[in-house]
């Protein structure tokens, strides 16, 4: 097949990298080794259908813009201050120090020396993506180790943006520096910068309000697609500099708009497709052959990203007095590269300074440490065991003062709750008020650092999509709330949690009727619908007006959850509580009433009241200090703010308030009961 449409290669890339990142996911591997492998699947160094390179490489471009754009939108210069004493000098000295080694190797591979340089910057770069999934899967995103480890990467993400300007200066073959070409590409590049963070700044968030005012979802999604493409487009073409670089800034003043939640939210799908096929479409310039053929030159730059940078990152924790833990974790992070090392590669060939085979040793250096870094993060708690036992090494290694940890091992007889919205929000405010120990699982970042600064138990991540569930120990917890108004989402968290703790109570928000029974089904006990709850509301507040018991409306509501919301009564405990509710009404009810400090019954006995007998009605219950005496002892002397179950016909129950209320009168000091 000579002539293959975009739509053939579209469909191929997408399902064989599904087929890819499905076989990665069940190794315990990073979803992008998965893409990677699928790309060389169908590359032209691979036997079988072979896709078209230059269509797919075009299609990709998108899924550097969105990156990029994505890095922009949520770049903030407050919290890398937040962790600026770790990321600062961190970020520059490890950057650094691998740039000159792996330059020094490639020197010994007789590289040339802009080949060298780019090789050089595309290894000192790690894998934002991977760093984060890392981070989530292992529980340790929202800690102050992890929060240094995403501002290290925020400032390798800006110098990436910068390399790509100064990317072509390497190009002059005149053996002089190019202090003209220099100056015009930072004059280019300043002038769009400043045309967009001055102008754009003002411009572009003003027009996406006045698009969010038509309440149109569909003109709101295409005016960020053509806010961010056409930005980056014209950063290119107009300009001079990266699509990357256009991107970026696009995000970045696109962050200052208020609606910039929701714009994260819908460009995230386009981010999320066409990364893959960026990721694809690496993986299609693979040559299996000469990787094979130059196994000893892909295992040392390997060796050299995986070992290489670990041992120069905890090098620099010898150096700068940071928390040991810290360097362990960091260095664990940063022990790959990923998709701004593609972004350079490519930049790098497009600009003649580096060869296809030379930049398929990259490729192959980015499949490797991204398939063993889950193992560099498992080799963090022996490793810090291992250090402790060497004291003067741990010593020399941990100078600082102890930081707090927000979640701590070990937790048992807790809550987890899986979305902190309103309902979320409500239900850990009574939990805490009750002081009942409970963990809060949220993927919005500002909703952490709200748990944090409450100093409530959290962990940040998407519950339904990484590791993060395995770091609740629901095997302890006492429950399981599934709060969050994503239906698809908590049907996942709920098959998860029952496949981790098979006897854990689990209660589910659903936002459909046909919801209910899927999470049923899946393994929650008690599904909660709010609209539907909402009319079981209005059926008690109607029994309740027409004089029905209590106890048994609230065994009728029970019932109809039990089954799921079906108004139809249709079960044999729908029927057994509905005749009950029948028979009890007319009969008897119960009624609380509170008694007052000025009550003459205050510091009588029960026997000497001898309510029963003057009324009719007796008193069934005492709640006193939060705890409930049931059918209370003649002997039980009544205390002020007592609560009193009385029971008894209507009539009855009348007569019990007349006597109470005419003891108060003949004091001549009337108080309501």
């Amino acid at each position: 097949m000579h002539e293959i449409t975009l739509l053939i290669n579209i469909v191929v890339a997408l399902v064989v990298a599904f087929l890819g990142g499905v076989v990665a996911r069940r190794l315990g591997l990073p979803t992008i080794v998965g893409y990677l492998l699928a790309g060389i699947a169908i590359g032209p160094f691979t036997p079988g259908f072979v896709g078209d390179t230059e269509t797919i490489s075009q299609l990709a471009e998108l899924g550097v813009i969105f990156l990029m754009f994505g890095v922009g939108l949520h770049f903030s210069l407050n919290d890398l201050w937040k962790v600026r004493t770790v990321a600062v000098p961190g970020a520059i000295g490890q950057m650094t120090l691998t740039t000159l080694l792996a330059f020094g190797l490639s020197q010994l591979w007789g590289w040339s020396l802009s080949a060298g340089i780019v090789l050089g910057l595309a290894v000192s770069i790690a894998s934002t993506v991977v760093l984060l999934r890392g981070l989530i899967d292992n529980g340790l995103l929202n800690t102050p180790h992890g929060q240094a480890a995403v501002g290290w990467l925020v400032l390798e993400d800006l110098a990436t943006v910068l390399i790509l300007v100064f990317l072509p200066i390497l190009t002059n073959t005149t053996g002089s520096f190019d202090w003209q070409g220099l100056i015009w590409t930072l004059a280019k590049a300043g002038a769009f910068v400043a045309l967009l963070l001055f102008l754009g700044k003002r411009l572009i968030p003003w027009i996406l309000l006045r698009i969010a005012h038509t309440r149109s979802r569909e003109l709101f999604i295409l005016a960020i697609l053509a806010i961010t493409l056409g930005t980056a487009l014209g950063a290119a073409e107009l300009f001079g500099v990266s699509f990357a670089l256009g991107a970026f800034i696009a995000g970045v003043v696109v962050s200052e708009s208020p609606l910039s939640h929701q714009v994260g939210a819908d460009v995230f799908p386009f981010r999320e497709a066409f990364a893959v096929l960026f990721f694809v479409s690496i993986g299609m310039l693979v040559n299996p052959v000469y990787l094979f053929n130059n196994i000893g030159q892909v295992l040392s730059l390997t060796l050299l990203i995986v070992l290489g940078k670990f041992l120069v990152t905890l090098l620099l924790g010898l150096v700068f007095p940071w928390q040991a833990r810290t360097a362990l974790i960091v260095a664990a992070g940063l022990s790959q590269i990923g998709e701004f090392s593609f972004i350079l590669g490519q930049a790098g060939i497009y600009l003649g300074l580096l060869s296809q085979d030379q930049y398929s040793l990259i490729l192959a250096g980015a499949l490797l440490s991204i398939t063993v870094n889950p193992l560099m993060f498992r080799s963090i708690a022996p490793l810090e065991k291992w250090l402790r036992g060497r004291s003067s090494l741990w010593d020399l290694l941990d100078r600082h003062n102890p930081m707090p940890v927000p979640l701590e091992s070990g937790r048992e007889a807790h809550v987890v709750i899986v979305g902190y919205g309103r309902v979320g929000r409500h239900i850990s405010n009574l939990l805490g008020r009750m002081s009942i120990p409970h963990l809060v699982i949220d993927s919005n970042a500002e909703r952490i650092e709200e748990l944090n600064r409450r100093g409530i138990p959290s962990l940040y991540g998407d519950a339904s999509n990484s590791e993060v569930l395995t770091h609740a120990e629901l095997e302890h917890a006492r429950a399981l709330v599934v709060a969050g108004p994503d239906e698809s989402a908590s049907e996942l968290v709920v098959a998860s949690a029952r496949d981790l703790a098979p006897k854990l109570p689990i209660i589910a928000r659903a936002t459909t009727e046909e919801g209910i029974r899927h999470l049923a089904d899946l393994g929650a006990q008690n599904v909660i619908h709010p609209e539907l709850e909402g009319g079981l509301e209005i059926v008690r507040h109607t029994l309740l007006q027409l004089n029905f018991p209590v106890q048994e409306i609230m065994h009728y509501m029970d019932a109809v959850r039990r089954d799921h919301y079906d108004i139809q009564i249709n079960t044999k405990d729908e029927h057994r509580s509905l005749d009950e509710l029948m028979s009890a009404v007319g009969n008897i009810e119960i009624t609380w009433l509170r008694l007052s400090a000025e009550s003459p019954l205050v510091g009588q006995t029960l026997a000497e009241a001898d309510l029963r007998a003057r009324t009719g009605a007796s008193v069934v219950a005492v709640l006193r200090d939060g705890q409930v005496t049931a059918n209370p002892k003649s002997h039980t002397a009544f205390e002020a703010e007592d609560r009193l179950g009385v029971i008894g016909s209507p009539e009855q129950v009348r007569a019990f308030e007349q006597v109470i209320h005419e003891s108060i009168a003949s004091k001549e000091a009337p108080h309501e009961i």
